[in-house]
């Protein structure tokens, strides 16, 4: 008998917490939960992806992550009733009567006919700009050993193009910046196993004297990502890693973009 008195205050609890979070069918506003995708919000709300992305500034491919907030830019209707004028239904949506007029093909007199169904536009904040994107990446280190040698690239572009750092045996080569691997070689006659990465807008990384490489040609790899182990092969003569930075197929100093 307790168990059969509880359920209807159960089932009463359940709808209040259905009702508070709102209706997906008519919310103006929604606060994305863990799993939710753009797609799924919109095909609930009745409105458009698109249309929600543009509203919020969504860049493709419109992800979006738990607890972001949207606005959802729900198109009205509004039927005119006698005595009402185009610009009073204006002010009563908080719409600019512009909007409406460019929406239905109303004159700028205000006139509005009775019974006549109106499109209130929907009214967006202006979503605020996002960052632009850095051109270049910012790079970490592949590795926490010491440097064993520096860059030393003379005026005739001959030299030392990077840093070697020491390793010991089979140590995790990390990526230093995200990107995708472009270049695989196993037998450079200097550096050995060797992988190249492409951080875009010019930006390479050189990973080389690698005893295994762990990635594939065409893999997307974040920062700090492994794609490598610590080894000698090419001319290394004790476990180390070669790491070089280019720009535009020009070699850059690592010492002047690691942290």
């Amino acid at each position: 008998m307790m168990r059969r008195a509880f359920r209807p205050l159960l089932l009463g609890a359940a709808l209040l917490l259905a009702t508070a979070a709102g209706n997906p069918a008519t919310e103006t506003e929604h606060v994305v939960q863990e799993g939710e995708t753009l797609s799924g919000i919109a095909n609930r709300a009745g409105v458009e992806a698109v249309a929600i992305a543009v509203a919020n500034g969504l860049a493709e491919p419109y992800s979006v992550q738990a607890g972001q907030k949207l606005t959802i830019p729900r198109q009205r209707t509004h039927t005119v009733k006698a005595g009402e004028t185009g610009f009073g239904i204006a002010l009563r949506y908080g719409v600019p009567f512009q909007m409406i007029a460019i929406a239905n093909g109303l004159d700028d007199s205000g006139t509005v006919k009775l019974g006549q169904k109106l499109i209130i536009p929907a009214m967006v904040t202006p979503p605020v700009k996002a960052q632009a994107t850095p051109t270049e990446p910012y790079f970490r280190r592949p590795h926490d050993g010491k440097i064993l040698l520096g860059y030393a690239v003379r005026a005739d572009g001959k030299g030392h193009d990077g840093i070697d750092i020491a390793a010991n045996p089979l140590d995790m080569v990390r990526a230093a910046a995200s990107g995708s691997v472009i270049g695989i070689s196993h037998h450079n006659p200097r550096l050995g196993r060797m992988v190249t990465l492409d951080h875009g807008n010019g930006w390479r990384t050189v990973y080389g004297h690698l005893a295994r490489i762990t990635v594939k040609m065409g893999d997307v790899v974040k920062t700090g990502e492994r794609i490598g182990l610590a080894g000698h092969s090419g001319d290394a003569k004790r476990t180390e890693l070669h790491f070089g930075i280019q720009h535009n197929r020009k070699p850059v100093d690592p010492a002047t973009r690691l942290p």
